[in-house]
């Protein structure tokens, strides 16, 4: 079945990918032989891909109510009725469409509602009175309900719209009229947003965003995630919000066990919110896993946000004089166990991003999900970088978050497709060396904190284009 999914316009590269991991979630490949798991996508006549109006294939209605409810950046999908570039051609298509599929939802003991909107344009209330008055050659039977209708229908209108929205004018006008099939639930994110969080850091991820990754990783309830870089818990948060039960840890023991008090940690943000509270938090090094030897296959989900020195730089148990080997091994006393707070040094991106990999390699079950976010100096628009690889995974999704003109990071998704073996492990290791080498050094080198914080456009020579209002793109695609 073919429906109008309508996106909100951001987070351009996240939509489809979320859309797909929540479609491979809710069954829309089960029946499918192949191993491709990706939707039948379609772009309405002359729109641009970052347009929000997409066509999409999906098995059942139900499948898609269910995406389009649990979904953060579907406004919604809708069945259409009709569409065209003006009335007359939108009245000709809704008559022909087949009665069977419109009579149920046109009956004297139903209740239904007419919603307007647009893209590109604003359409006032008294033309918005008038379009509801002129769909009158629909046979509607039902009660009208502004509050809580059976049915919504939408009466939705795109424009020339030029360049007020950031994408290329589209060539025609373009009417869609269709019911609502489901929605986003946006009013998360005023429910979820960091400034009325109880405990906060200064790396907490943003509400929407943790709610993204949490659909990436397709949390559920009875599925456990892991967060190795815990910090505030805001990953976590999303993920219980949607069931998952959830497990954290990180190496500042200072964050999972003290917080600022008994009630502001990261214990009171689950209960703020009335989630279920982790199984454990722990206060564990990412480079030193504290599980058992042998113990594999634990978690459904990872998702995290790893340290690469922006906001946090990483650490790892040590301390410089024992890594270096000036001093050795030691046990901290008795007497001061209590409030001992071990030392640390620095831990590098591509250690950090090596021992994670290996970690939900060993960790995941078979089919579980690794998302996290890796960090990406930019020279141009596009996006030409060749991310860490593992054996046992396969990357089935990439979303970039511009941050500043040459900063952003892109958020990795990965399948584990094998099972951890000692000949994994070492064919890992050679891939991880090799990955160092070639395409980690230069961003390690590189001032990453300095690249973060630079102005968003570069200073230049040319005095005809300071100051100029064109200077800056008016296409800004992802940039929204």
């Amino acid at each position: 079945m073919w429906f109008l999914c309508v996106f909100y316009h951001r987070l351009l590269d996240y939509r489809k990918p979320e859309f797909e991991s929540l479609a491979d979630l809710f069954g829309a490949f089960d029946n499918e032989q192949t191993t491709s798991r990706s939707l039948e996508w379609k772009l309405p006549q002359h729109h641009h891909p970052d347009s929000p109006f997409h066509f999409v294939n999906l098995p059942s209605e139900d499948i898609a109510r269910n995406i389009a409810n649990r979904s953060i950046l579907v406004k919604g999908l809708y069945e259409i009725w009709g569409e065209g570039s003006s009335n007359v051609e939108l009245k000709e298509a809704i008559n022909s469409y087949p009665d069977d599929r419109k009579l149920p939802y046109l009956t004297p003991d139903s209740s239904f509602r007419i919603i307007i909107d647009s893209f590109g344009k604003a359409i006032s209330f008294k033309d918005q009175t008038a379009r509801i008055k002129g769909m009158d050659y629909i046979p509607f039977q039902g009660r009208v309900d502004l509050r809580c209708p059976e049915h919504k229908f939408w009466l939705i209108e795109t424009d020339d719209y030029g360049s007020t929205n950031g994408l290329p004018p589209v060539v025609d006008k373009k009417i869609f009229f269709g019911r609502e099939i489901g929605g986003a639930d946006r009013k998360l994110l005023p429910t979820y947003q960091l400034k009325s969080r109880n405990y906060l850091g200064p790396t907490a991820m943003d509400a929407e965003v943790a709610f993204l990754m949490a659909n990436q990783a397709q949390a559920m309830p009875g599925k456990l995630v892991y967060d190795p870089f815990v910090g505030t818990g805001s990953i976590l948060v999303a993920a219980a919000h949607f069931g998952a039960m959830t497990m954290g840890a990180d190496i500042d023991i200072r964050v999972v066990r003290d917080g600022r008090g008994p009630d502001c940690n990261v214990w009171s943000n689950f209960k703020q919110y009335g989630l279920q509270m982790p199984v454990s938090l722990l206060r564990a090094d990412n480079n030193l896993p504290p599980w058992r030897p042998g113990l594999k296959e634990v978690f459904d989900a990872i998702i995290c946000d790893p340290p690469y020195g922006v906001r946090a730089g990483g650490r790892k148990s040590g301390g410089r004089k024992l890594l270096k080997g000036v001093v050795g091994p030691y046990t901290v006393p008795e007497d001061k166990r209590t409030g001992h707070i071990p030392s640390t040094a620095a831990y590098s991106l591509a250690e950090c991003v090596h021992d994670l990999l290996d970690l939900a390699a060993k960790m995941l079950v078979m089919g579980g999900r690794l998302v996290y976010f890796y960090p990406v100096l930019r020279d141009s628009d596009t996006l030409d970088v060749d991310f860490p690889k593992h054996p046992c995974f396969k990357l089935i999704a990439s979303c970039e978050q511009i941050l500043s003109y040459r900063y952003s990071r892109v958020l990795l998704t990965m399948v584990k497709i094998s099972p951890y073996t000692d000949e994994i492990k070492e064919a890992a290791r050679l891939q991880h060396l090799d990955f160092k080498e070639n395409h980690v050094k230069w961003l390690e080198e590189g001032n990453l904190h300095a690249a973060v914080f630079s102005p968003d456009f570069p200073s230049s020579d040319d005095q005809d284009t300071k100051g100029s209002k064109d200077s800056k793109k008016k296409y800004r695609g992802k940039y929204v």
